[in-house]
């Protein structure tokens, strides 16, 4: 078989579908970064925000269904379900909720603000970047 002089070849091409595939499967999993880091408390800027979204999430029983729910300020909060903990950052065999920190419209976008209870103990981490670190409430 003949090739062209100008062709290029077919495998880099294949190559570079292949990856961004896979890429995209990570992104859409929400895979916990293997940096990730789990600390023992919260102090840091914006403790006192997932403080008190717990708190009204709590009010709420903690939903376990993903969707909106109405929030005090006369806004809508989002709960995205079940947390699997992929990564296994934080304790083994128990049962996750994530539920969004911050109000707004509803149907907006979610920041990357979260918190993730443990329906168990309601033990509660506060994640400010989507699941790269916990910090305990």
């Amino acid at each position: 078989m003949h090739t062209p002089r100008n062709a290029r070849p077919y495998w880099p091409v294949r190559l570079l579908v292949v990856l961004a595939a896979l890429i995209s499967m990570v992104a859409l999993v929400g895979v916990t970064p293997a940096g990730a880091s789990v600390y023992g408390s919260c102090t840091i800027a914006r403790c006192d925000d997932a403080r008190y979204a717990r708190s009204v999430w709590a009010g709420k029983g903690f939903p376990t269904s993903a969707g909106w729910y109405s929030w005090p300020d006369g806004k809508y909060n989002y709960t995205g379900g079940q947390f699997y903990n992929r990564e296994g950052q934080l304790p083994s065999g128990a049962t996750y909720n994530e539920y969004d920190v911050y109000s707004r419209a509803r149907g907006a976008s979610r920041d990357a603000y979260r918190i993730v209870v443990n329906r168990s103990t309601g033990a509660t981490w506060f994640s400010p970047n989507h699941y790269t670190d916990f910090y305990r409430l």
